[in-house]
């Protein structure tokens, strides 16, 4: 007779800590059998073999099977869809529960209501937790109880829910007697999911007390050390959110609406799923985007003559990583200078950023296009040059990855300022008429 399991899945939560579902699996009466899933959906529509992200997710899978193997258990690992791997897993077990903490991307929760599905058929539960936000779904509302679509009155009302309750803890790490006892799993290398290791390195999280305090004073400066690198580790749940936000609510109020933002991005797109590929503001619908593969190419490649704009493209392109700043103004010039269609800019991010969260560079990129919700009006738009001067005064930013600035074989700008300023502002408002 086959003994009776509970299942945790591990999925945008890669820690053993703080871990919400975790917890409450290891609560149940049965012991649990810890999984991941190398989705083949997923992995099948990146286009580079050495994605950095891959590795990592990689190397944090292979973290956690060790550290289960110390106490005895260990990690299960598919490399297949999820409903193979959860056939394959109700064939050999005797599953009772499955957890797992929620995700809100279209693509997952369409798959969870696939496994829910499937899962029900073999009379298993399927539980599912918040724990990659503090609020979820319905928990911020206005008072008539419509979604909030503009950030600073969700932000003071994010605030005023909060101040009514303690963020919660879930030490899932205190309960490691209820791990399934089992021998090691096979654990498949890069290669055997079709992908080489990155030379790309990811940095830890640096959310110490100097780095949080002095936020509000260094995040505009890209030459800085003075943002936590926290995205990616946010994106993949290697740090718990809650214990960030209570130190960001402890040392820095800018640093906290920065999380804010996040939590804000998240609950647009659950609210609002079209704006996942539409425009969230209908708006904008007819805006002609010249959409100049030639000049989209020159921008990708950080050669569009204006140096912030190309410095940030070569960071990105070269580390995976980009500085808010720089997002900021790389963004703005693709869709106000060069009128390319944001969504080129945010499949391209998609594609290269480390930290690459659908709801956050979706709502990001609507916001600097002027479409979204809560959007930078079309017709704020960012001079470069005097962005430079403010916030790389020294040129130490620019210089860092332009080493031919100055020189003939860097390009003339790919376009002047005020041409397309003026461009710009004619076709947005030729939209809105």
């Amino acid at each position: 007779m086959k003994q009776k399991i509970s299942v945790f899945w591990f999925r945008r939560d890669l820690r053993l800590h703080d871990n919400h579902a975790l917890f409450e699996a290891l609560k149940s009466p049965f012991p649990v059998l810890s999984v991941f899933i190398f989705d083949t959906k997923i992995l099948e529509k990146l286009n580079s073999r050495n994605d950095a992200r891959v590795s990592f997710v990689h190397s944090q899978v292979w973290k956690i099977k060790t550290e289960l193997e110390k106490l005895g258990s260990s990690l299960k690992v598919f490399h297949a869809t999820p409903d193979e791997a959860f056939r394959e897993l109700v064939d050999n077990y005797d599953i009772q529960l499955v957890f797992a903490n929620k995700d809100y991307e279209p693509y997952a929760q369409e798959r969870d209501k696939k496994i829910e599905t499937l899962l029900s058929t073999s009379g298993v539960v399927f539980k599912r937790f918040k724990d990659q936000v503090i609020f979820e779904e319905n928990e911020v509302l206005k008072d008539d109880g419509n979604p909030y679509t503009v950030f600073t009155p969700y932000s003071k009302k994010w605030k005023q829910v909060l101040g009514k309750e303690e963020i919660p803890v879930f030490p899932s790490e205190n309960l490691t007697r209820n791990y399934l006892k089992i021998e090691s799993f096979f654990f498949p290398q890069l290669n055997d999911l079709g992908f080489e290791k990155s030379l790309i390195s990811i940095p830890p999280p640096d959310i110490s007390e100097e780095i949080i305090r002095n936020y509000e004073k260094t995040r505009d400066f890209p030459a800085l050390t003075g943002t936590s690198k926290l995205g990616v580790h946010l994106r993949f749940g290697t740090v718990s959110i809650r214990e960030v936000t209570r130190k960001a609510l402890l040392w820095s109020d800018t640093f906290c609406g920065e999380l804010i933002w996040r939590n804000f991005f998240s609950t647009i797109l659950w609210h609002f799923p079209h704006a996942a590929n539409e425009v969230f503001n209908p708006k904008y619908k007819f805006v002609r985007w010249r959409n100049n593969e030639e000049e989209f190419e020159k921008w990708s490649r950080g050669e569009t003559g204006y140096p912030f704009v190309d410095a940030g493209m070569r960071e990105l392109n070269t580390t995976g990583f980009m500085h808010n700043r720089a997002r900021m103004i790389t963004a703005g010039f693709l869709t106000k200078h060069l009128l390319v269609d944001w969504r080129w800019g945010e499949a391209y991010f998609a594609e290269k950023l480390l930290d690459y969260d659908l709801a956050s560079n979706n709502g990001n990129w609507q916001w600097a296009a002027g479409t979204g919700c809560d959007a930078a009006p079309y017709f704020r738009i960012f001079n470069p040059e005097s962005q430079q001067k403010k916030f790389d005064s020294k040129g130490e930013y620019v210089q860092k990855w332009i080493p031919e600035i100055g020189t003939v074989n860097y390009p003339a700008p790919i376009v002047e300022h005020q041409f397309a300023r003026e461009r710009a502002l004619k076709v947005f408002r030729d939209a809105l008429k």
